[in-house]
């Protein structure tokens, strides 16, 4: 690839020797925030009345949104969108979260069509001086936090402050040779993450398979094991014991709560996002572990049965989902010789690898590919400033 960043480095001492002109964002696109989106004109699906897409932070996190917007949970008419007095975002306009904790995840996204966004998002649209692909790819790159106003509860990003950031704008035959070239590298991720998620439903349709043909006996999981409990970390040290609640990893303390094979059930929250665990942890009140009896069943074969489970379908809860231990209690697990137990754990494993470990099987070509586009990203997208010296 080197070959790429010297032609771009040719082409930009050939079109502007002196160094790229760096200009305000405010100078070269519109700068605007969204509006309120009174719940009246929310919930309605896409029709010939209602086409005009409504999106809010979360609409960012849609499967096929991942660059370009191209669903949303709200449609409205033109209508509802002239009461709102809500003026359209164009297409190819970039939009991104401008209060709260969305903004550390940093995410960015292209409208593909004229669209509202609420007031929680910013949309920026490129003016004619600059490519509207090449900006995204600009600000791809930027930590939206540097933007982030203050040190209060609630960050957010005003727009006084995002039309002074400094973009380049570079000749427009160097933007186009720039967005050509990065377009094959998030062309080449996507057609990863397409087979990758086509593997991940094949590897879940022939897990289930494995356990719809077991011919054994199902009993309760209180059988065989007990739900235990999480307890709060706040008044232990800081150490090298990770710290799980139903999200996932918290923090690291200086004690554990377990430190055998086990398998986190979460209490509230994502009732699907099981843990298997080898080593030292401990977990809060939002997750359970289990002790297991591994003289009946095997700590990983059970992890991976509950991953057929559906657990979430069990919630006991209408606001937070929840599950208590008297309902886990009772789920029915098959119990086949600890041999097939482990012939089973053997070949989940191996597809495991291939579709979840960082170190195998596409997802890590998919990790070296992000990191090959982002390090390239990066090389191409910086320019001698204007005036200084060569």
């Amino acid at each position: 690839m080197a070959e790429v960043t010297n032609y771009i480095d040719r082409l930009v001492a050939e079109l502007c020797p002196d160094g790229v002109e760096y200009r305000p964002l405010g100078e070269i696109a519109d700068v605007t925030s969204g509006y309120v989106f009174p719940v009246k004109y929310q919930g309605n699906e896409k029709s010939a009345e209602d086409n005009i897409p409504f999106y809010k932070v979360s609409d960012m996190n849609l499967p096929g949104n991942e660059m370009f917007m191209t669903s949303s949970n709200n449609y409205v008419s033109a209508e509802s969108a002239e009461e709102m007095r809500a003026s359209l975002a164009q297409p190819e306009s970039i939009i991104f979260p401008k209060i709260g904790a969305a903004i550390a995840t940093n995410k960015k996204r292209i409208l593909t069509e004229k669209s509202i966004v609420d007031n929680n998002v910013m949309a920026v649209t490129a003016r004619s001086v600059i490519n509207s692909k090449f900006l995204y790819y600009v600000l791809s790159g930027f930590d939206l936090m540097s933007w982030s106003m203050g040190a209060g509860a609630v960050p957010s990003i005003k727009k006084s402050v995002v039309v002074k950031h400094e973009v380049p704008v570079p000749p427009m035959e160097v933007q186009e040779a720039i967005v050509e070239i990065l377009d094959k590298f998030t062309n080449l991720e996507a057609e990863l993450e397409a087979e990758l998620e086509a593997r991940t439903l094949q590897y879940e349709y022939y897990r289930d398979s494995l356990f719809e043909a077991l011919d054994c006996p199902r009993v309760p999981l209180d059988s065989f094991a007990k739900i235990k409990n999480g307890k709060t970390y706040k008044d232990f040290g800081a150490g090298n014991i990770p710290v799980y609640g139903s999200g996932g990893i918290m923090t690291y303390v200086d004690r554990s709560s377990y430190d055998k094979p086990t398998v986190l059930i979460p209490r509230k929250g994502s009732l699907g996002n099981l843990f298997y665990l080898e080593e030292p942890f401990w977990n809060v009140d939002t997750i359970f572990y289990t002790e297991i009896d591994e003289e009946q069943v095997i700590p990983k074969f059970l992890y991976y049965f509950l991953k057929t489970a559906h657990l979430e379908d069990l919630n006991t809860a209408g606001g937070v989902p929840s599950l208590t231990q008297k309902v886990l209690n009772k789920v029915l697990i098959p119990v086949p010789s600890l041999e097939e137990q482990q012939r089973i754990v053997d070949i989940l494993d191996r597809f495991d690898a291939l579709t979840s470990s960082l170190s195998e099987g596409l997802p890590a070509e998919l990790t070296a590919r992000r990191s090959q586009y982002e390090y390239y990203r990066d090389q191409l997208l910086s320019f001698p400033r204007k005036g200084e010296n060569q």
